[in-house]
């Protein structure tokens, strides 16, 4: 069954944390009235959270977490799985495997964005693709542990330079040796690298863990260009079944923002649920 999330942050999150709501109290009971299944939480640190507290929220709220995301690892942080530097990828790497360890009881996926890396100056992209693929080597086994599925969100080309689209994703996870790893498309990066959304989810639909929503211009669906036809036609065509997730600039406020996306997008994942056919 699909489900609808919003992406989320603790009240002390950067600027850097791209979300729709802060604080875990209030984003949880806001995300409950306005009809989504579950919240995605955007985390520097396993510390950021106080898990019984957010046990007791979600379980008061009837929400699940859909992930982990990790923007702020690298923004932050300054952490990523491409540096040439062994003391930080190990140090990214137990950022990492902490949230790992939480993810394991809320929501089973930890995604990697921006942290994956990019392709330093002096480095060619067979270089930072090799430090990537062995820090994958680390961490999917301790994910494979504690039953939890690390997601790659391929991003634009004026973001990072390294896995910009999703066919690229889909070529480098085919040298990875591990069963706990996808990809998690992100239409808006998608309406930018992707020449055709819908056929790009479709013919990857394998890999494809968890999908990131939001408009042509970053903000709530509905609110740019998009045909978000295609993108569940797509998402049919494949068979998905998993997690749609809002992650958006809280334009012109947060409320208005997360409103508008559950107005436009909860119909869909109702008649997606309901097998209604969608025409790309």
């Amino acid at each position: 069954m699909m489900k609808l999330s919003v992406a989320i942050a603790d009240d002390v999150a950067g600027t850097s944390a791209f979300v729709v709501w802060r604080g875990f109290e209030d984003s949880v009971r806001k995300a409950a009235e306005y009809g989504y299944h579950g919240v995605e939480l955007a985390l520097r640190r396993k510390e950021d959270v106080d898990a019984p507290a957010l046990r007791h929220l979600l379980k008061q709220y009837g929400l699940e977490v859909s992930c982990i995301s990790t923007g702020q690892v690298f923004a932050d942080l300054g952490l990523y799985l491409t540096n040439p530097d062994k003391m930080q990828r190990g140090e990214a790497l137990r950022v990492l495997d902490g949230l790992v360890e939480l993810a394991a009881e809320f929501g089973g996926m930890v995604n990697l964005g921006r942290c994956r890396g990019f392709i330093a100056p002096k480095q060619d992209k067979r270089e930072a693709t090799d430090l990537f693929l062995d820090s994958l080597d680390m961490l999917l086994p301790v994910a494979k542990s504690l039953g939890v599925t690390v997601i790659i969100e391929p991003v634009n080309r004026y973001e990072i330079n390294f896995i910009n689209n999703v066919e690229e994703c889909a070529a480098l996870l085919r040298e990875v040796q591990h069963s706990n790893i996808g990809i998690m498309p992100d239409v808006f990066h998608m309406n930018i690298e992707d020449a055709h959304i819908g056929r790009a989810l479709a013919n990857n639909a394998a890999l494809v863990k968890y999908v990131h929503l939001a408009d042509s211009n970053r903000l709530a669906p509905g609110w740019g260009h998009l045909d978000f036809n295609e993108v569940f036609a797509g998402l049919q065509r494949g068979g998905y079944d998993g997690w749609v997730s809002i992650e958006i600039l809280p334009k012109p406020d947060p409320d208005a923002a997360a409103r508008q996306a559950a107005d436009a997008i909860l119909p869909l994942v109702r008649r997606y649920n309901e097998g209604d056919m969608f025409l790309a």
